[in-house]
């Protein structure tokens, strides 16, 4: 999902404190994985480093080749699957997950007792350490990456009429995605020693989850009892996937009863204060067991789920239902029920300045304010960006020195190393890739070779951005910096091309930065957890490498098996509230940023209403404020920080007409709370696994759901509607 960024302190950070970090940090849509697992209890030789900027000095060096295909395949299967949840995630709610822990939990329940079973048959079986289990995790987030873009620009081409259908598109869906990953992979490759060692003590570059990753398998290798506590966390992990899985088949069959409670129609059926009652769900609320989005709510923490939960009430509680009683807004009557009107449409009667429907008169603000915060964001990273090119000049100068050596800030000398990332690795793959970009962009979307390398530039300047918010705040502001890339294209082609031309290049541009920077940002969290490990960065590199191959492949397919099944994520119409029967089941609140931007940034006359206008100019000074007092007073808002209102996930809810994700993410956030607070050693052990497994349990599902659909044997011709409006 969509992800946004929040400042950074910039202060270096004991690995011993990380929780803290991933208790009371303002994450993102694309969360990083928060749990740390550790053996806390076992003796001291699992104890963690105090130098966050030092490997471990305890694990085992690698035994032969740790690039094997058992690595490679169940990393890539791993990958699949959170790939597969993340894009029903996302066209839930905006909301995606890296399978870096989840890849390398499963990687050593699954190979280290396979490893040991086959040498006790006498089957000689390469030992499987933690390098291996690294290679298993780097493969793992590759494949489960780049799924982003398709549950935000590209059903926004769908939308706007610029792309034809999924399956017609499938080859040059997959060819874009592929040239983007690969090119966000092989511009960061030589950033390595820069982040990781030149500036990461200066920055605050821990990369939280990463680094949790590494501490994770450092544990399960060292520990005696590590294969004991990874099958138990393979088995929590498996039972939740299950259950999660199940319910969200099982539940289309019964949706009102196993799934959404619909309170104020039950209400509203007793005949007390029904007109009240229908009001109030007719503006979305009802409380949904989405196993996916509670395990969300268990590892972004209360900040960020109170957030999403405060800007729900806000625009669908407030300033929703002042809109419509003023006669800014119209709803119209759904056809399902009695009472019952939908506010939610963003069809052409109702996305027009004149006569908008909340939603539509929403969405700018939200927008709106998540640009400010984003160019705000950039403005208060100068220093970043300073230092970033001032390095990349100084490794440009010495690259053609043999046996150089780095020099970080504080004066360290860092020696070169015959297993880093050579020039020969990367740049004639650059090379390659750009020309092969700029070939099916002109090709197959019909931009230039000119406004192509603009939005490869772009996708690469913000990439660094993205890498540092990263590092240092666990979090990926994909969302944030793509606006950016939206913005900034839209003002380089005003008036110099054709309306669609622009809305192509606007989208696409954006998509390129979106994919660059999401698989820019993940092999920067490998090479982070392989300097931990002690893993061969050229090894990390090579998985990928190919991780990214089964990414561009996995990602479109999903894509188009859900197209396929809910073809109302490809338009504007009846999508998201136009009641009864005709209801999205995939909100898409990313897609709807995506379009929005790109008809502000194209059109000649404003589409904007002028009330939504001018709140959005109030929105945009207040988010603007409150991160320019975030990174210029950390110091003195330390205190109140956990307290501090995400702006960015606050917008967020301005452009999600689905106040039942908030609900749910506060309720796993609360049981998150009571949990730790209680039994805080089997939190640390277990609670990713509970949260991961019901995440990917119910995308799983989400993909079974739309499979039966597509063959006719969904919930809507088998299922019964009790309970539902």
């Amino acid at each position: 999902m969509s992800d946004y960024a929040r400042p950074t302190g910039s202060q270096p950070i004991e690995l011993t404190d990380m929780r803290e970090v991933h208790r009371t940090g303002e994450n993102g849509t694309r969360q990083r994985a928060s749990s740390i697992a550790t053996d806390e209890d076992d003796e001291g030789d699992t104890a963690l480093p105090t130098d966050p900027f030092e490997p471990f000095n305890d694990v085992e060096p690698a035994t032969g080749s740790i690039l094997t295909f058992r690595a490679l395949f169940v990393g890539c299967l791993c990958g699949t699957l959170v790939n597969a949840s993340n894009l029903y995630l996302g066209l839930k709610a905006g909301w995606t997950d890296s399978a870096n822990i989840f890849g390398s939990i499963i990687g050593f329940a699954v190979l280290q007792p396979l490893t040991s079973y086959l040498s006790s048959l006498g089957y000689h079986s390469q030992h499987f350490g933690p390098q291996e289990n690294n290679i298993v995790q780097t493969a793992a987030t590759a494949a489960g990456g780049l799924s982003n873009v398709f549950v935000s620009a590209i059903p926004a081409l769908y939308q706007l009429g610029l792309l034809t259908t999924p399956s017609k598109d499938f080859a040059r869906l997959v060819a874009i995605t592929a040239a983007g990953g690969y090119f966000g992979l092989l511009s960061a490759a030589p950033l390595r020693k820069f982040f990781i060692f030149q500036v990461a003590r200066e920055l605050g570059l821990i990369f939280p989850s990463s680094s949790a990753t590494a501490i994770t398998i450092r544990g399960m290798h060292l520990a005696a009892s590590g294969a004991y506590e990874a099958r138990q966390k393979m088995r929590t992990l498996a039972y939740s996937f299950l259950f999660a899985m199940l319910l969200r088949v099982v539940s289309q069959y019964a949706i009102g009863i196993l799934w959404d409670w619909h309170i104020f129609t039950w209400i509203a059926s007793t005949g007390f204060m029904a007109d009240t009652a229908m009001a109030i769900e007719s503006w979305g609320w009802f409380i949904e067991w989405t196993p996916a989005f509670i395990g969300s709510g268990m590892l972004v923490g209360m900040n960020v789920a109170a957030s999403f939960v405060l800007g729900s009430i806000l625009a669908w509680g407030i300033i929703g239902p002042y809109l419509v009683s003023h006669g800014l807004a119209f709803g119209k009557e759904a056809a399902s029920a009695d009472g019952l009107v939908s506010y939610f449409s963003l069809s052409a009667e109702f996305a027009d300045a004149q006569h908008p429907s909340p939603r539509y008169w929403l969405l700018w603000p939200g927008v709106v304010c998540m640009i400010a915060a984003a160019f705000t964001e950039l403005f208060c990273q100068w220093r970043v960006i300073w230092i970033a090119f001032r390095g990349l000049w100084q490794a440009f100068k010495t690259r053609r020195q043999k046996g150089y050596a780095y020099t970080s800030i504080n004066g360290e000398k860092i020696p070169a190393n015959e297993d880093n990332i050579r020039l020969w690795m990367w740049l004639p793959g650059l090379v390659v890739v750009i020309v092969v970009t700029c070939f099916i962009t002109s090709v197959q979307f019909e931009m230039s070779v000119a406004e192509t390398l603009l939005a490869l530039t772009l996708a690469f300047l913000l990439s660094l951005l993205a890498i540092h918010a990263s590092g240092a705040t666990d979090t990926v502001p994909l969302s944030s910096l793509s606006k950016v890339t939206q913005v900034v294209l839209g003002v380089t082609t005003q008036g110099s091309t054709s309306i669609e031309s622009a809305q192509r290049l606007n989208l696409l541009g954006g998509a390129l930065t979106n994919i660059g920077a999401n698989q820019a940002c993940d092999l920067m969290g490998d090479f982070r957890v392989g300097f931990l490990l002690g893993t061969s960065p050229r090894l990390q590199y090579a998985a990928q490498m190919i991780g990214t191959l089964v990414a561009a492949l996995v990602a479109p397919t999903m894509f188009l098996i859900f197209a396929s099944a809910y073809p109302c994520i490809l338009s504007t119409e009846d999508t998201a509230g136009d009641g009864g029967n005709h209801q999205c089941e995939f909100p898409a609140p990313g897609v709807a940023a995506w379009r929005a931007i790109v008809l502000a940034v194209t059109r000649p006359e404003s589409p904007i209403p002028r009330s939504s206008w001018v709140f959005s100019i109030v929105m945009a000074v207040l988010a603007s404020a409150m991160v320019l007092m975030k990174n210029l007073c950390t110091s003195k808002w330390n205190r109140i920080q956990p307290y501090y209102p995400n702006m960015m996930i606050m917008a967020m809810a301005f452009t999600l007409p689905s106040t039942q994700y908030g609900t749910a993410m506060l309720i796993g956030a609360v049981i998150a709370s009571i949990w730790k607070k209680k039994r805080p050693d089997g939190f640390e052990k277990y609670a990713y696994a509970v949260a991961a497994g019901a995440m990917a349990g119910e995308g799983i599902g989400g993909v079974v759901n739309a499979i039966l659909s597509g063959i006719g044997l969904d919930g809507g011709k088998f299922g019964t509607t009790v309970g539902t409006p």
